[in-house]
């Protein structure tokens, strides 16, 4: 491992100390030698990435060590060094605990990720010494003569030295049309090959081509946006960071100057207040469980870009699905061909052999196009003049040959004025679900343009797609969770919806064609009343994810196809499946390795089970933080020293917080996410946090009254945490099963046996016959306390939803 990363280290720094080298123009057949490949890499011109895919070990390192929190815990154990208070210095070892398993949680996550991420990486098809291989991306250097078709995205700047594709360059230029590309003219790295095939020279590559620039934005999968867990714990995080300083300061001088307490008992006061308000195992809960998911999912052959998405996918409410490779096999195949009236069998060649010659001159450049070429594998053998591949834009193929040009597409997009004559013969034969494509001669050029009239159908063919064996079952799981699916496709209406009937798609009937659609207006009503949309574009598709998300609906979107990149990029979470092309795959914050859709619920499970189980921790944390807060404010008003000490402090938080978070974190919980996190976690937290500090409030201010000790005081503090802090940790782990159970117990006796045999560690003292009645008092009067509390902000949160009008039940 340490001579791959020092490998890795060295070409790296290659990359960096480039000098200048010989340029080549090879032949496109030969490509360059291996001579050549050598000499490029030595002197640093390979297409190696600017920028890591991922974070390095020694930075995850460094991020969990060096944090502003870590810094805060330093400086206080520093301070009680001074003082000589270190007995107080035992939540350094949960510190340091909490930390070393950050590190080897998200180092662990990094290395089983990279290990997919490198079987995944793009790769790239490239002529050396006159032989054609597939080898990484990264491993291209300037020069090589790279092989690009449908499907793959440019991965270096490069001109075409031979052939024709259709590429969309969006993703630099944000304009979606397609734009042929012929020899001479440059391919910009970022974009992506719609139809067709060419070779090319890599004429930039590294630091120099475009797509080093822009840091591959086909990956962008909302870089830099937060999921709302993340968003609302770094929201904390903020604000009790700016909080703790000031306090701090405020509480030392409160019982320094004006109680006159000494310096030392001023300082552990302080450190047990600031340590009470941070939530230090917080973010590193959902830290370690959000990659602990992603080591489960990569063992489901499930490839995360972003792990934010595991959060996102669970509070997915809308999930658009393409018919082909989601719904369906990703494979066709041609069940039969009708000839048409027009096709005259006396005087032309056999329909089978025309098409065959069709097929022949075209790139098998998608699986239309495959399942076409295995079916017709005799021709003529007569030379095609030209041919456009297909394109999604215009939804048809051509080949020109000397005696006409050959049209292969949608019959509602080539038959243009003939479609009429025609329609009622596409019903009947797509009602089985199958794709019907016609096939006929036109009479003018295509040039992969709209064509101006309709072609002279020859004949029909008749294409299905197998519906996936487990594709019932998976949809049935999303409309039994309430996400609403709708299907979206290049494909007639009518054959997706009768597919998505088969697959078991709630209203499959509803559907629409969207080449109807002529207004936004238009388009929002169809989404909101039909399911299956057909003869989709890909700018619509992209229309139709903003609109879903401007609804107010947490959209995911899956593709295979490069049609289908521009609305996963736009989608809140976006998914692909490895068989489709790169652009999709890259494009996608999700890779499905085994294209296999039928894990997706699994994944949205695993999702739900992070975020409603760190939503369930998160409160416990919540509740120590809210209540050092809300005493060292009684504190200030009431003009008593705060309390407790660190090290009653770190008793409590270990048992009836940290211990118990970190399982219940990693448990299984299938519940549908509602409301929001902070809100969630807010309300929970709140009413053990308030009895917590009314009781230990109340209990300092009459034990100061009836003249008991402050040590008493302080031990008695420390058990009405516990007994609070247990009552609270029983309502969120309710119902108790055989492992919450488990925990509960455990805690309990834990805490118990450090209180009787470690008590000198904790600071436990034994208590006055007043000091106990007082506590037995108060400790009776949490249960109610916390009951009405829990009752009044319930009440409190369902009146302020019903007055802003949304849905208690939902948040």
């Amino acid at each position: 491992m340490f001579i791959k990363k020092e490998k890795e280290k060295q070409e790296a720094e290659e990359t960096k100390r480039r000098i200048p080298t010989t340029r080549y123009e090879p032949d496109y057949k030969e490509g360059l030698t291996s001579r050549q490949v050598q000499e490029h890499r030595m002197h640093g011109w390979t297409n190696r990435s600017v920028d890591p895919p991922s974070k390095t070990t020694k930075e995850i390192i460094h991020e969990n060590i060096f944090t502003y929190f870590n810094l805060i815990f330093a400086v206080l154990a520093l301070v009680l060094c001074l003082v000589g208070a270190f007995r107080d210095l035992t939540f350094l070892p949960v510190i340091i605990a909490n930390t070393l398993i950050g590190i080897i949680q998200e180092v662990r996550a990094k290395q089983i990720l990279d290990k997919l991420t490198m079987l995944h990486a793009p790769h790239a098809a490239v002529i050396r010494d006159g032989k054609r291989t597939m080898i990484d991306a990264e491993e291209l250097v300037l020069d090589d003569i790279a092989v690009f078709q449908a499907g793959n995205q440019v991965c270096a700047d490069a001109i075409v030295c031979e052939g024709e594709v259709q590429v969309n360059e969006s993703l630099l230029t944000g304009e979606a049309d397609e734009i042929t590309k012929r020899k001479g003219d440059l391919l910009m790295s970022g974009s992506f090959i719609v139809s067709g095939q060419c070779h090319a020279r890599l004429d930039q590559v590294g630091e120099d081509s475009y797509i080093s620039k822009l840091t591959i934005q086909a990956k962008e999968a909302q870089v830099g946006e937060q999921s709302e867990m993340i968003r609302s714990l770094d929201k904390l995080v903020k604000w009790v960071g700016i909080a703790i300083i000031p306090m701090g300061l405020i509480l030392f001088a409160q019982a320094y100057f004006l109680q006159h307490d000494g310096f030392r008992e001023s300082i552990t006061s302080m450190v047990a207040a600031v340590i009470g308000m941070i939530p230090e195992g917080l973010y590193l809960l959902a830290s370690v469980a959000l990659a602990v998911s992603s080591i489960r999912l990569a063992q489901k052959k499930v490839l995360l870009h972003d792990m934010k998405c595991i959060e996102t996918l669970a509070r997915v409410d809308v999930l658009c699905v393409d018919k082909t490779g989601t719904i369906t096999e990703n494979e066709m195949e041609v069940q039969d061909v009708i000839e048409t009236d027009a096709y005259d069998a006396e005087t032309m060649e056999p329909l089978s052999v025309l098409i065959g010659d069709f097929a022949a001159a075209m790139d098998e450049d998608n699986i239309t196009m495959r399942a076409v070429k295995m079916h017709f594998k005799t021709g003529s053998g007569k030379k095609p003049l030209s041919k456009c591949g297909f394109s999604s834009t215009v939804k048809y193929s051509s080949v020109t040959f000397e005696d006409g040009e050959y049209v292969l597409g949608a019959p509602e997009m080539v038959l243009k004025e003939r479609y009429e004559t025609y329609e009622a013969q596409f019903k009947e034969l797509t009602e089985n679900g199958a794709r019907v494509l016609a096939f006929g001669i036109y009479d003018g050029e295509c040039g992969g343009k709209p064509l101006e009239q309709g072609i002279v159908p020859l004949g029909f063919l008749r294409i299905v797609n197998p519906i996936r064996e487990s594709a019932k079952e998976t949809f049935s799981y999303f409309a039994e969770q309430g996400v609403d699916v709708k299907v979206i496709s290049g494909d007639n209406p009518l054959t997706v919806s009768r597919v998505a009937a088969q697959a078991g798609i709630c209203n499959a009937d509803r559907y629409t064609d969207a080449s109807t659609l002529r207004d936004e207006d238009a388009v929002k009503k169809a989404l909101l009343e039909n399911t299956v949309f057909g003869r989709v574009t890909p700018e619509q598709k992209r229309q139709f994810v903003r609109l879903l998300k401007e609804a107010g609906h947490t959209v995911a979107m899956t593709g295979d196809g490069v049609n289908d990149v521009l609305a996963l990029k736009d989608a809140d979470c976006s998914i692909a499946m490895a068989s489709g092309s790169d652009a999709a795959a890259q494009a996608s914050q999700l890779v499905l390795l085994e294209s296999d859709f039928s894990c997706m619920p699994q994944v949205v499970l695993e999702g739900r089970r992070v975020v409603n189980n760190i939503q369930r921790s998160a409160s416990l944390f919540l509740v120590k933080n809210i209540f050092s807060f809300l005493l060292s404010v009684i504190s200030l008003v009431f003009l008593f020293t705060y309390p407790l000490e660190p090290s009653q402090i770190s008793l409590i938080s270990m048992f009836t917080i940290g211990i118990p978070a970190f399982f219940l974190a990693l448990e299984s919980n299938r519940n549908i996410i509602r409301g929001h996190f902070l809100t969630n976690v807010f309300l929970k937290a709140l009413p053990a946090a308030l009895t917590d500090a009314v009781a230990v409030g109340a209990l300092v201010i009459f034990g100061r009254t009836f003249g008991v000790k402050a040590t008493d005081i302080s031990t008695a503090a420390t058990m009405l945490l516990a007994i609070v802090g247990f009552m609270i940790l029983y309502t969120i782990s309710a119902p108790l099963n055989k492992l919450r159970g488990m925990i509960f117990a455990s805690c309990v006796a834990g805490l118990l046996f450090c209180a009787v045999f470690l008590n000198d560690l904790f600071a436990i003292t034994g208590m006055t016959t007043e000091c106990v009645m007082l506590f037995v008092v108060f400790a009776i009067a949490t249960e109610p306390v916390l009951r009405y509390l829990t009752v009044l902000v319930e009440k409190l949160r369902f009146y302020y939803l019903r007055l802003r009008g949304r849905d208690p039940k939902n948040g």
